[in-house]
């Protein structure tokens, strides 16, 4: 779990890291102007993130329903090797994901400077700039955006399993236990997935609403996971906060 949690707060730093510059430009120095590779490289590291964490947070779901239906054999199946192992065949898959994604946007034309919705560049905002022909960045744009929603359905997948063992459990006091280990990890996909699902259906279905709510949750897109991810497991999690506070008591 531990190796898992990790890779998650690898994912929420190169979130921030690939959107707050751009962010604190536009905020604070007001200069929202980006050169045009600056921002395919932006959009690159962010899609690539929000895939790995998307990717992390199906794997610990099934890291959830494997310690929940099979605890006798958790650790000889979920070994270091093969946590590693699962953690960077998971890393290319995000890397191959979005790696078409600059090259298609660069591939365009663009007949004059134009403005972007929001205060980072985003694959389905830039392609919409563009003069020329744009299906294949259409296309694939859905593509990626059906990789997440296969993702979340999974994760509600390994849900169903693990509340059906949950309920084959005698003891009401076990099956709160066990339900108690993955109030985190629901958390923390609630916080992932909303934003995004919101997102989808005011740009999909309610185009009249003013830009600002647009930018608003465009920026609790990539803002409120990392802020909240840490908080969620240091509260959860006794073996975190007991280290943490200790940390900060000896600091």
């Amino acid at each position: 779990m531990y190796y898992f949690l990790s890779m998650l707060s690898l994912s929420d730093l190169g979130l921030s890291l690939s959107s707050l510059p751009t962010m604190l430009r536009v905020f604070l120095f007001d200069a929202p102007a980006i050169s045009a590779d600056a921002c395919f490289a932006q959009e690159f590291f962010i899609h690539g993130f929000t895939v790995l964490e998307s990717s992390v947070l199906l794997i610990m779901s099934f890291d959830r329903f494997l310690a929940i239906h099979n605890p006798l054999r958790y650790s000889s199946i979920l070994t270091t090797v093969r946590v590693s192992q699962i953690g960077i065949i998971f890393s290319f898959k995000s890397i191959l994901l979005v790696l078409p994604f600059p090259f298609t946007l660069k591939s365009l034309r663009y007949c004059k400077k134009s403005q972007l919705s929001h205060s980072y560049c985003l694959h389905q905002d830039v392609m919409k700039l563009a003069c020329s022909d744009n299906r294949i960045d259409v296309i694939y744009g859905f593509f990626g955006a059906v990789c997440l929603m296969v993702d979340f359905m999974l994760i509600a997948v390994s849900y169903v399993l693990i509340l059906k063992t949950v309920l084959g459990i005698a003891s009401q006091k076990e099956q709160l236990k066990a339900l108690n280990t993955c109030v985190s990890h629901i958390c923390a996909v609630v916080i992932f997935y909303l934003p995004i699902i919101n997102l989808a259906v005011v740009h999909r279905f309610a185009r009249h609403v003013s830009p600002l709510v647009n930018v608003l949750m465009a920026n609790v897109l990539l803002l409120v996971p990392p802020l909240m991810n840490p908080i969620v497991y240091c509260v959860k999690t006794r073996q975190i906060r007991v280290r943490l506070v200790a940390k900060l008591c000896h600091s």
